[in-house]
């Protein structure tokens, strides 16, 4: 398995380790729960250095970018943020993805971890059949360790390493600056729902780094996160999930990213596609659910309308802050309404369900 540059941090601190796509990681240190709520009401840190990270350069960059993508970046500013994916000409998801400007010749893609090979050559793809002489990818993954700091003390905690004026940085942009002595990307992004960064430094440094803001985080409440409470603290938010909520059999019109899938703008690759759907109309969308009972929603878990089957759960849990079974799931367009009463099959037994516009937690 690939290891991070923080791999034996999590082995000190006792984490349990799994396999995530090919990735050695800590899927908790003190509990999912523990963690989980310590992130709602003070800050947690993670390692999220597995995720993938493809620069694209050149005169031509924006252009590429505006036929690889389904969002509008033509829109981004200087040190702004923009949520996007890449699709299939068929219309399914190759990756969703976050991108930073930092100029109009110089952008960097961050990608799902399992996905980074395939995103590179897709885009290498895309780049070859475009014909475009002007634009230079490279994939700098390994160069960069990724550590995020989320909840509600994070800025307070990062002040403390920092002379950047973090109150500056709105969400979804970014600053290039000096952490704990290291010149780093601080992005105001993350996966939790709640306030804080994403570091982007080099991975020679994570361990300094993580030390660093580990001992100024303590008086805090900080905590190590793990994979668990990441995956219960984006559940409660809403976010999708590549995998799970998104992949090459569902497009995003299906997904409910309709908002970033913006179709009046000049050709994309899977345009076409998009386009024929939203006018004939999806077969399914994407809803949250919460059990009127108590149980736990589990991926896979088939819905019900009555007797019959209308949909699928694509990811679900025991809401820590809820203590309710939610859900993400993929149903019928005729299920789908809000406050919309259906049956999810748990362990074969049939638990009310109603339907709900994540977040679950606001």
């Amino acid at each position: 398995m690939k290891k991070t540059p923080l791999n034996q941090i999590h082995r000190e601190l006792g984490a349990r380790m799994v396999d995530f796509g090919g990735w050695d990681m800590p899927v908790q240190y003190s509990g999912v729960i523990e963690e989980h709520l310590v992130v709602r009401q003070a800050a947690g840190l993670f390692d999220v250095s597995h995720m993938g990270e493809i620069e694209v350069t050149g005169p031509g960059a924006l252009a590429f970018i505006q036929h690889l993508t389904i969002n509008d970046a033509a829109k981004l500013a200087d040190n702004q943020i923009q949520y996007s994916a890449f699709c299939y000409p068929e219309g399914g998801v190759v990756d969703d993805v976050t991108l930073y400007r930092f100029n109009e010749r110089r952008f960097l893609f961050c990608v799902n971890a399992s996905n980074t090979d395939k995103d590179f050559a897709w885009m290498q793809q895309v780049l070859s059949e475009s014909a475009m002489t002007d634009v230079t990818l490279n994939n700098r993954s390994a160069e960069f360790a990724q550590i995020a700091l989320q909840g509600p003390k994070a800025e307070e905690i990062l002040s403390s390493l920092t002379d950047v004026p973090l109150a500056d940085i709105v969400y979804y942009h970014f600053h290039e600056g000096v952490v704990a002595g290291v010149k780093m990307i601080i992005s105001r992004t993350g996966y939790t729902g709640e306030d804080g960064f994403e570091l982007y430094l080099p991975a020679s440094a994570a361990v300094e780094v993580w030390r660093r803001l580990m001992a100024t985080g303590a008086p805090h409440g900080l905590l190590p996160i793990g994979l668990g409470a990441r995956d219960t603290l984006r559940l409660e938010k809403g976010y999708a999930l590549y995998g799970h909520e998104l992949s090459r059999d569902i497009s995003p019109l299906e997904a409910g990213l309709a908002w970033i899938t913006k179709l009046d703008k000049l050709d994309f690759v899977g345009k076409a596609a998009l386009v024929k759907q939203k006018a004939d109309g999806v077969q399914r969308r994407r809803i949250g659910l919460v059990l009127q009972e108590r149980g736990v929603p589990r991926e896979g878990y088939p819905i019900f309308d009555g007797d019959r089957e209308v949909g699928v759960v694509t990811s679900g849990t025991m809401s820590p802050t809820l203590k309710i079974g939610i859900a993400l799931a993929l149903v019928e367009p005729a299920a789908a309404g809000i406050d919309n009463e259906l049956q999810v099959a748990v362990r074969n037994r049939r638990m009310g369900a109603k339907v709900v516009r994540p977040p679950f937690v606001q």
